[in-house]
């Protein structure tokens, strides 16, 4: 990947239209107060720290900033940035389109692929927009048009073609949707993330009541086929950063999707992100007959368990079924910790549906900074679904038409 985009400083300028409350891109979340911070957004794992932690070490083919937009008292609206060169073709996952468009990019390797200022940050399923709490209607709107001015003055320095508000779950589609709506940003369909609703389990038979008799065989099963399988919670990663970082790029290389850029973690990240995170960040590490076969990295937050990173040695973790097994561990770990939610990520979604997760919404606002370019994209939208080209989404989708169809 060329990287002539993410050359170079950004810039600790401000911007701001008449009127409106001083905006400034930041190199980071330093740069952002974070008691501010913490107080304009609900409590969460992902946080100030959690993206502080994450700008330690960047990817190669990212450069991270923040912007923060200010009034006389303190921080009304900040966010995390990004830039890189995106591949418009991203989204599509095989198939005869992926195919002609890799050919493309061989020959032609500019015309796929664009810069790209993104709102929000490559390492959370959603967009960490903090609104200071207190403003009113007016100030809001104020803050918030201040802050998307000094994104797209940020974007116009930087020579970057797409602005990308990424991964916007419900509530901030809600305060953010319409004001970027009416500066001519459409909406891309993004992932979603699977969340099971544990209300009212008290224990894993109570969960497994709930499922489908095919599915609680299944799992009943491997779990008393489990005896050789050990688990170790913990806090600290001493002594297995090597193995854990292991298990993740060979879980990575294994999945039947690819996203690029959006695949890679900082240098040191596991170990970053439990500092930064102390006993809010938990592992569950899987041995098989002494070896470290599985871990999982968790996020404990109020309402709430993110299920947040899987990594697994092969053929070993799928001959012990270390998913389902993992699986009913965190249902587990949520009920033993008064946890109503476990969220799940972006990636196969067919168990998740199948394990009782319900599916909750993201969506990528987008505008390209030339007119008719960004009607262009704006009418491939449709095309640049993630969902659309999702395998486990897609067959999902397949079914359903086949049976409204039988109706």
């Amino acid at each position: 990947m060329s990287h002539e985009a993410l050359m170079g400083d950004w810039a600790e300028g401000t911007a701001r239209r008449p009127s409106l409350p001083l905006a400034r891109v930041v190199s980071g979340m330093a740069g952002i107060d974070p008691t501010g911070w913490k107080a304009a957004r609900p409590p969460e794992s992902e946080g100030w720290a959690y993206l502080a932690a994450c700008e330690t070490a960047p990817p190669a083919a990212m450069e991270l900033a923040a912007v923060s937009v200010g009034n006389r008292d303190g921080l009304a609206a900040g966010a995390p940035l990004f830039a890189l060169k995106y591949r418009l073709d991203t989204p599509l996952q095989g198939g005869p389109l992926a195919t002609f468009c890799d050919r493309l990019a061989r020959r032609a390797p500019g015309l796929l692929e664009w810069r790209m200022l993104g709102v929000g940050s490559a390492f959370t399923d959603a967009c960490p927009v903090a609104l200071n709490p207190r403003l009113g209607g007016t100030g809001r709107q104020e803050a918030i048009l201040s802050l998307i001015a000094a994104v797209e003055a940020e974007a116009a320095r930087r020579g970057a073609a797409l602005v990308v508000f990424k991964d916007l779950a419900p509530r901030e589609l809600d305060l953010l949707g319409p004001h970027l709506a009416a500066t001519r940003y459409f909406a891309v369909e993004s992932l979603p993330v699977a969340v099971l609703d544990l209300a009212d389990t008290g224990d894993l038979d109570s969960y497994l009541a709930r499922l489908s008799p095919a599915t609680r065989k299944d799992l009943r099963r491997k779990l008393k086929q489990a005896g050789r399988v050990e688990v170790e919670w913990r806090t600290s990663l001493a002594g297995l950063e090597g193995e854990v970082r292991a298990l993740y790029e060979a879980t990575r290389t294994r999945s039947q999707v690819r996203y690029g850029d959006f695949e890679e973690l900082p240098d040191g990240y596991f170990e970053a992100v439990s500092r930064a995170l102390g006993t809010d960040a938990v592992f569950a590490c899987y041995r098989v007959e002494g070896q470290l076969a599985a871990f999982n990295l968790l996020f404990v937050e109020p309402d709430r368990v993110i299920d947040k990173f899987l990594g697994m040695a092969y053929p070993l973790g799928p001959a012990h079924d270390l998913y389902a097994l993992s699986w009913l561990e965190n249902v587990r770990f949520c009920q033993r910790i008064g946890r109503r939610y476990l969220q799940t990520g972006q990636t196969a979604y067919a168990s998740k549906l199948r394990f009782g997760s319900a599916l909750e919404p993201r969506t990528h606002l987008v505008k390209h900074r030339n007119q008719l370019l960004h009607a262009a994209v704006r009418l491939a939208a449709p095309l640049l679904s993630f969902p659309r080209w999702d395998p486990d989404l897609r067959r999902l989708d397949l079914r359903q038409r086949d049976k409204d169809g039988a109706r």
